[in-house]
């Protein structure tokens, strides 16, 4: 589905910066605090120093947890931290990590089967905006979806600023990187897995269709929509009704609002 480009002034920083945005570190108190409840290797911290000797309670818990695990802890002044952060929120905390591991699709379908459950899949076409990823990150796990699908070239990866606009839910949604989002796609319909892309001129309404069943969503660039060599091998198109005139949603506003109809349709027929 087409989406607006000027959705947020967050969103200043230029696509090819974007895309070369560390993976191996996380900022701010909430994602960190989910990466240490999922378990993550936290290699280093550098903490905001107290000028007093006492720290917020929320930032305290976090150092106590992070010493639990070994993990190197540098006490420095704002300023540095100022200077070391991607997201300009890091609210005096910032961590080393393993990089994050991204898994294979055929990963993606063990847990949904293991969960036995029909195979429920984001697959993004060349989303580039780190809050967009983010916040859809945050849908997926709201609505049990079982792994998110990107492309390795011109799309944003599990950066820093993915993982706080995520607020952690990076730590809990697999993602795979393909280095072909078609020949992926194509393997997804082999494993009986049902495509729908997410367009404007899509010929079904988001509610009017059945999503209960093995089922990957298509959400595209924000700018050009899905690329004509991924949408047509969608299986259907689905589209949401515009009464307004401005005719396009934010990636990941209109990702939420398929992924819950979706969401909708499964719990009521359990």
């Amino acid at each position: 589905m087409r989406t607006d480009q000027l959705h947020d002034a967050k969103a200043a920083k230029s696509v090819d910066a974007s895309l070369e945005e560390r993976e191996d570190r996380i900022e701010g108190r909430n994602p960190v605090r989910e990466a240490l409840k999922s378990g993550r290797q936290i290699d280093k911290a550098w903490i905001q120093k107290s000028n007093d000797g006492h720290y917020e309670h929320s930032l305290y818990e976090l150092i106590c947890g992070l010493r639990e695990r070994g993990t190197v802890i540098v006490e420095t002044d704002k300023q540095r931290l100022d200077a070391m952060s991607q997201t300009f929120n890091h609210q005096g905390i910032i961590v080393q990590t393993a990089m994050q591991e991204y898994v294979s699709i055929d990963d993606i379908l063990s847990r949904a089967q293991n969960a036995k459950e029909p195979p429920f899949i984001f697959v993004l076409d060349k989303i580039q905006d780190a809050y967009n990823l983010g916040s859809i990150f945050r849908i997926a796990d709201a609505c049990g979806v079982h792994g998110v699908v990107i492309p390795e070239r011109r799309a944003v990866g599990l950066n820093a600023m993915v993982a706080k606009a995520s607020v952690g839910a990076i730590e809990y949604v697999p993602c795979a990187k393909v280095t072909n989002l078609t020949q992926t796609i194509l393997q997804l319909k082999e494993n009986g897995i049902w495509v729908a892309g997410t367009d404007m001129a899509g010929e079904n309404i988001y509610d009017g269709i059945d999503l209960n069943g093995p089922l990957a969503i298509v959400i595209g660039n924000e700018g050009e929509g899905i690329s004509p060599g991924v949408l047509k091998h969608c299986d259907f198109t689905i589209s949401l009704p515009m009464m307004g005139q401005i005719n396009s949603l934010n990636a990941s506003v209109a990702c939420g609002i398929v992924a819950y109809e979706a969401l909708r349709q499964r719990t009521a027929r359990k």
